[in-house]
C-alpha cells in the first residue's frame, strides 16, 4: 500500500472555499441552479483537472470528473446545492472528500484503476426528488424536468437550465461496466456518533420515505355564531389525529422508524371561520419495507375509525414511495477497515435516516457511504458544523476506503 493519503488542511480550505460562496451567517444560501450554485459548480468544473480528471456539466447540471486511466473506475461524490439558509458542509463534504481521493490516488502510480468525481444536481429536492442521480440510473424523463418548478419561486427547471445554459445540452446516464462502485461522504445529521465519542458511522442502509396527503373535511361556518355541539372542525379533527398517531405508532413501528407531520393547512385559514377543510402531508421513515406497510396500513384504518366516529371524514392519499437502499457489504467492510487504521476503530455500522444520492446509485452499482460527526446532531441549519479534526480524520478515513475498493 502506498504511503500516500489525504491532506487534511487541503480539505478544510477546498471546504471553506465552497462556504465562502454563497455564505450566510456560519452557514450558506444555495439552492439549485442560483448563482452561488453556480459559482460552486464552476469552482468544482475548476479544481477537478487537479485531480487528472476531464470535467464537465451534463444536461441537469451534474458535473463528472472523468479518468481516462485505465483499470477498474470507482465513483464518489454528493452534491453542492444547499437547503435555503442552510448548512455548509451537507452536500459539499462528500464533494471535497471525493476531489481529495481523486487527487490522491490518482497521481499515485502503484495504483490500479482511478477515482472518478460526481456533483449530482438538487440532492436538496428545490426542483424535485433526487433528479440529478435519478437522471444518471435512468429515472428522470424529459416530461418530468417539463414539469419541474422551484419549490421556493415557481421557476420552471427548464427557464433555471436556460439561465444556466445547459439547455440542449445532453444527459449523462450510467456506463454499465465502468465502475466498481460509488462511495459518498456526509456529516451524520444526527448525534449518534458525536454522543459516542466515535469518529466513523459505517452506513448500512439509507431509509425510504413514504409521505401522505391526509384530508380531513367538516363544515366552513362562522366563528361566533356556531354552537360548539354542532360544529364539523377540520383544524380539530386534524389535531386530534396527529395526537391518536403518536399514541398508536409506537406499538406498530420499528426501532428506528420516525414519522413526522411536515406540513398543514387549513381551508379558509381565516381567525373568524371555523375549518371546514385541512391538509397534513405526513412522512414515515425506515429502511424496512415490511414496517411502512403496517404503518400505512394502521394510518388507513384510523382514518377510517375517524371517518365513522365523525363528525369529520378522513381521507389518506399516498404521495411518494421512497424504497429503501442497503448498502454493500464490502463497501462497508473498506471503510471499517480504514477506520480500524486512521480512525482508531472508534466507527459504528448504522442505517441513514436521511436520503441520500447513494440511494439513488445503490439500483446500479455497489454503493457505500460513511458518516462523521455532527456538532450537536444539527444539519439543514446554518449552525450546522463538524469539528475539523473530525472533518480530516474522514477524509483520511474516506481516501483509504477508495484505495481499499480498489484494490490498492
Amino acid at each position: 500500500m502506498s504511503d500516500t493519503h489525504a491532506d487534511g488542511q487541503r480539505v478544510l480550505a477546498d471546504l471553506n472555499a465552497l462556504r465562502a460562496v454563497g455564505a450566510y451567517k456560519t452557514g450558506v444560501h444555495k439552492p439549485t441552479f442560483s448563482e452561488p450554485h453556480r459559482q460552486s459548480l464552476d469552482w468544482l468544473v475548476q479544481k477537478l483537472p487537479e485531480a487528472g480528471l476531464s470535467a464537465a456539466i451534463d444536461g441537469i447540471g451534474n458535473v463528472f470528473g472523468t479518468s481516462a486511466r485505465p483499470g477498474p473506475k470507482l465513483l464518489a461524490g454528493s452534491h453542492l446545492e444547499s437547503q435555503n439558509y442552510a448548512g455548509w458542509l451537507d452536500g459539499p463534504l462528500g464533494v471535497v472528500y471525493a476531489l481529495e481521493a481523486a487527487r490522491v490516488l490518482n497521481a499515485d502510480p502503484a495504483l490500479k484503476g482511478a477515482v472518478e468525481v460526481a456533483a449530482w444536481c438538487d440532492e436538496e429536492g428545490h426542483f424535485g426528488s433526487f433528479l440529478g442521480s435519478r437522471s444518471y440510473v435512468g429515472q428522470v424523463s424529459e416530461a418530468e424536468i417539463d414539469a419541474a418548478r422551484d419549490r421556493t419561486s415557481g421557476r420552471t427547471m427548464r427557464d433555471a437550465l436556460a439561465d444556466m445554459g445547459l439547455s440542449g445540452r445532453a444527459r449523462v446516464g450510467v456506463e454499465p461496466g465502468r465502475h466498481v462502485g460509488y462511495l459518498e461522504a456526509h456529516i451524520e445529521q444526527g448525534d449518534t456518533l458525536e454522543s459516542g465519542k466515535l469518529a466513523i458511522g459505517v452506513v448500512t442502509s439509507i431509509v425510504g420515505i413514504w409521505q401522505y396527503r391526509i384530508d380531513f373535511t367538516g363544515e366552513q361556518n362562522h366563528a361566533g355564531t356556531t354552537r360548539m355541539a354542532v360544529r364539523r372542525d377540520a383544524g380539530l379533527a386534524l389535531a386530534k389525529f396527529c395526537v391518536a398517531i403518536d399514541e398508536r405508532f409506537p406499538s406498530a413501528c420499528g426501532p428506528r422508524t420516525v414519522w413526522t407531520t411536515g406540513r398543514i393547512t387549513l381551508d379558509p385559514g381565516a381567525p373568524s371561520i371555523i375549518p371546514g377543510g385541512a391538509e397534513m402531508l405526513f412522512q414515515i421513515r425506515d429502511d424496512n419495507p415490511a414496517v411502512i406497510a403496517r404503518l400505512e396500513e394502521l394510518l388507513r384504518a384510523m382514518a377510517g375509525e375517524a371517518s365513522a366516529k365523525g363528525p369529520c371524514t378522513v381521507t389518506v392519499e399516498k404521495i411518494r414511495t421512497g424504497a429503501p437502499a442497503m448498502m454493500n457489504p464490502g463497501i462497508q467492510d473498506a471503510i471499517e477497515a480504514a477506520s480500524k487504521t486512521l480512525a482508531d476503530g472508534r466507527s459504528i455500522r448504522m442505517p441513514s435516516g436521511a436520503g441520500h444520492d447513494a440511494q439513488m446509485l445503490a439500483t446500479v452499482m455497489p454503493a457505500g457511504m460513511l458518516f462523521v460527526p455532527s456538532i450537536g446532531g444539527i444539519s439543514h441549519h446554518w449552525t450546522e458544523n463538524t469539528a475539523d479534526a473530525d472533518i480530516v480524520t474522514g477524509a483520511q478515513v474516506f481516501v483509504d476506503a477508495c484505495r481499499r475498493i480498489l484494490g490498492g
